[in-house]
């Protein structure tokens, strides 16, 4: 059992840390929300009442923020000044990669172990406990936390250097919201055209479009029961976070000299999409705008 602080409860969080404390660890848990403390309670943890006391005495700090604003002001306010040595730190947000650097940096700097390690799965891995984690950091410091990923996620990457982490996770995203357009205009095609989802679906599932979005995600309902279409598009991964990765991979795609023409034009699409009012949609719902409706 380990002494673990958890900030940030929010849709993620909340249910990552409720599978800390279903691992025997005691959690220490803390979010601006106040119900979200409450839920995370109810499965177990223990109340804080700010994030500086939630890190007083942990042996690990794990936190899931927003944006990297967020991280590095609740690292340099209230987790570095306030850890015991030898406390090793956690950051699961999605979060710039400069950000991510600078925070390690200063970690380093106070003699602490860091890794960035967002995740990909959406709420549904979150809850299930089968998130994949892209880790970056010294080889020292993935050992030490890939214990405490375990009991979060199923796939644990050691993808490199500090801030590593998060160039993996806004790479696959980008990635994701590149073919989650293409699926949904394949098939937007296919129905003007006059076939049968399922009939399409059975043969792209099977053949050279076959990819996670088609398989696992499809945006029309029918042919993939889990999917969000089957559930008027309530979010499973909603289209803020998307456009959120969207915007992060084509800032670094700037500092570093990149070509994503497509990547760019996804992140102009999710755009119209989110400021028509369905940023707590479902990414997938794209698929509505892309049909007119």
């Amino acid at each position: 059992m380990a002494k673990i602080a958890f900030i940030g409860l929010g849709n993620m969080g909340g249910p990552m840390a409720a599978n800390l404390v279903k691992g025997q660890h005691q959690v220490m848990a803390f979010d601006l929300t106040a119900a979200a403390v409450d839920a995370a309670v109810e499965k177990g943890a223990r109340k804080a009442a700010s994030a500086a006391e939630a890190v007083k005495g942990a042996e690990i700090v794990v936190t899931m923020l927003p944006a990297g604003k967020h991280v590095r002001g609740v690292y340099e306010t209230d987790v570095l000044p306030n850890v015991a040595k030898g406390t090793l730190l956690i950051d699961c947000s999605t979060i710039d990669v400069d950000s991510a650097r600078h925070v390690g940096e200063l970690a380093a700097k106070a003699g602490l172990e860091m890794v960035d390690a967002p995740v990909s799965g959406g709420v549904g891995g979150a809850t299930a406990g089968t998130l994949t984690f892209m880790v970056g950091g010294t080889d020292e410091a993935v050992a030490k936390a890939r214990p405490i990923l375990e009991k979060m996620g199923k796939n644990i990457v050691h993808t490199g250097a500090p801030g590593s982490g998060q160039a993996a996770k806004i790479c696959n995203n980008m990635i994701l919201g590149i073919t989650m357009i293409g699926v949904a205009e394949g098939f937007l095609l296919g129905k003007r055209l006059g076939l049968d989802v399922q009939k399409l679906f059975d043969i792209v599932s099977t053949s050279s479009g076959s990819c996670w979005a088609v398989n696992n995600y499809l945006p029309l309902p029918g042919p993939v029961p889990a999917s969000p279409a089957n559930r008027d598009y309530q979010a499973g991964f909603s289209a803020d976070n998307m456009l959120k990765d969207l915007k992060l991979s084509q800032q670094a795609a700037q500092t570093s000299g990149a070509s994503t023409p497509m990547g760019a034009e996804a992140a102009q699409l999710f755009n119209l999409f989110v400021n028509a009012g369905n940023g707590a949609k479902d990414f997938s719902g794209i698929v509505k705008m892309l049909e007119g409706k």
